[in-house]
């Protein structure tokens, strides 16, 4: 169990250097997920130990928003004040987000969707 851990914690690490030393565009947790995805490609043994580790952390997930709820509760003075603005800007940002994604999806279909038989007669006419 400790050896999946560490692998875990040494994948992430590693995409963090690769992400600072390389200056890649990508987020160095990404990096870390597809360095861990190769190890699994090439080391398969190593793969019902790492399900039970991580069905185990999963499991736990809500411990891990413990610190970002007291970091809400410390800045009582600031949401006090802002709270009405950051809600609001929380709010128009997820609508714009989902229609945006909305939008690239329905082009992205339109786009690169094949077309069946019944389209191709449809653009006939």
């Amino acid at each position: 169990m400790l050896r999946a851990i560490f692998l875990l914690l040494a994948c992430q690490l590693a995409g963090e250097a690769m992400h600072r030393l390389t200056g890649l565009a990508l987020p160095g947790a990404v990096i870390g997920m597809v360095l861990l995805l190769a190890w699994l490609a090439a080391i398969p043994r190593e793969r019902p130990t790492l399900t039970a580790v991580t069905g185990w952390l999963t499991a736990h997930l809500a411990v891990m928003f413990v610190p970002a709820a007291v970091g809400l509760i410390d800045q009582g003075n600031a949401l006090a004040a802002n709270g009405i603005g950051l809600v609001t800007a929380t709010v128009a940002s997820t609508v714009l987000t989902m229609a945006v994604t909305a939008l690239v999806f329905r082009w992205a279909l339109a786009r690169f969707a094949p077309l069946d038989s019944t389209d191709s007669m449809e653009l006939a006419e």
